[in-house]
């Protein structure tokens, strides 16, 4: 029989009452009851002692390729409880497996892998796939294999939404290629986050794909234009735009600490949605990779393609916190909003996930005042405990 859970003594970061000094009571894998005074938990009850400690909600990461030597493109059950499996140590309680550009057969290998996976209990759960390319700008590929990349193509959106099982929630594409804008529109008409990513786009055709759906960029400021005073771009069209919400990898190395400051100051914590963008070798030793294919060599702090093109990150979702708690007007209500409530908002799932709050899924963090995890739990279950 599964337990309930019971923290008290926490400080709770909860989404109608503000912070509040209290217990929470978890029945199987929902949050049952927020209490400001302490209760007796019935018999069977897993009791943990938040003292000190701050209850927020769990990262949701929208757009990561793999972890702990693993990665969406493998199109394994294993590759996907393996990422799941890792994801949680670093505070990471729901994902969206990443593809990458690559042939069509792969991409809908990775597809039907996906349709097919069941999330497990303890584990980081699958909420659908980000479709990374292929219906990108080659000028702005980054790390996106060239010979894959298509143009955009409704038709075959449409095969690999069905071989998916409707998992798409978010696509990154160049909108500069939808000259009708009719990709956008149908996206954007079946509920799909359509985002400007490895585009080459300047300010004008991000504001006239606005009407037609565009709501994100994809990691901003890397594989795109930057802003120039006589075109802001995609990353000013990013800063002005207030219908877009935007991805960010804040390692400190895709983006500067001090552009990390810029954008935080001008874009706040409202519009911004933290990602790793990880690859397998995340969680791993330095050496030698691949991605999509290609060969990555991954130093201490990064991954890069033999020419020295970043290669994704090998980033956790807890260090990109904590490198923007540093920032200055930063504070862990707005980690909140960029690492949970944001994505949860942006994928249509803030029914149920992305806040505290009786009724949700329990995917909540224990952590210190930086941001130290203590206790992972997924939906109702610890997944992860410092040992």
């Amino acid at each position: 029989m599964k337990k309930n859970v019971y923290i008290k003594n926490a400080a709770i970061f909860t989404e109608e009452d503000g912070v509040i000094n209290g217990s929470l009571f978890i029945e199987g894998t929902k949050i049952k009851a927020i209490h400001t005074e302490e209760q007796h938990p019935p018999d069977n009850t897993t009791v943990i002692d938040g003292q000190g400690l701050n209850l927020i909600p769990g990262f949701i990461d929208g757009h990561i390729h793999g972890a702990a030597g693993a990665d969406v493109m493998d199109a394994t059950e294993k590759a996907l409880d393996t990422m799941a499996g890792a994801l949680p140590e670093e505070g990471t309680t729901s994902f969206l497996a990443t593809t990458i550009t690559q042939s069509p057969e792969n991409i809908s290998k990775a597809l039907e892998n996906v349709a097919h996976y069941v999330s497990k209990q303890g584990r980081a759960e699958v909420m659908g796939v980000h479709l990374e390319g292929p219906f990108i700008e080659a000028s702005k590929k980054g790390a996106q294999p060239l010979e894959h990349i298509m143009e955009p193509d409704i038709e075959q959106f449409k095969k690999w939404q069905k071989l998916s099982g409707n998992a798409i929630k978010t696509i990154t594409m160049a909108p500069e290629h939808d000259k009708t804008g009719d990709f956008i529109k149908y996206l954007h008409k079946h509920g799909v986050n359509v985002s400007a990513g490895h585009t080459d786009a300047d300010f004008e055709t991000i504001k006239k794909a606005i009407p037609d759906g565009l709501r994100q960029v994809t990691h901003l400021c890397n594989a795109m234009n930057g802003i120039h005073h006589r075109d802001i771009g995609a990353v000013g069209a990013a800063f002005q735009l207030e219908e877009l919400r935007a991805e960010l990898i804040a390692d400190g190395i895709h983006v500067s600490p001090e552009m990390l400051q810029l954008i935080f100051s001008n874009i706040g914590s409202e519009r911004l949605i933290l990602i790793t963008d990880a690859m397998r070798a995340k969680c791993l030793q330095a050496g030698d990779y691949e991605l999509g294919g290609q060969p990555v060599t991954v130093s201490e702090d990064r991954a890069v393609l033999e020419n020295g093109t970043l290669a994704g990150s090998i980033l956790k979702m807890q260090q990109g916190a904590r490198q923007m708690l540093r920032l200055k007007d930063a504070s862990i209500q707005s980690i909140v909003q960029m690492t949970s409530e944001n994505p949860a908002k942006q994928l249509h799932i803030f029914d149920r996930k992305g806040s505290i709050k009786t009724g949700k899924d329990a995917d909540l963090l224990l952590v210190d005042a930086d941001l130290n995890i203590k206790y992972t739990i997924c939906r109702g279950t610890v997944a992860y405990q410092e040992g």
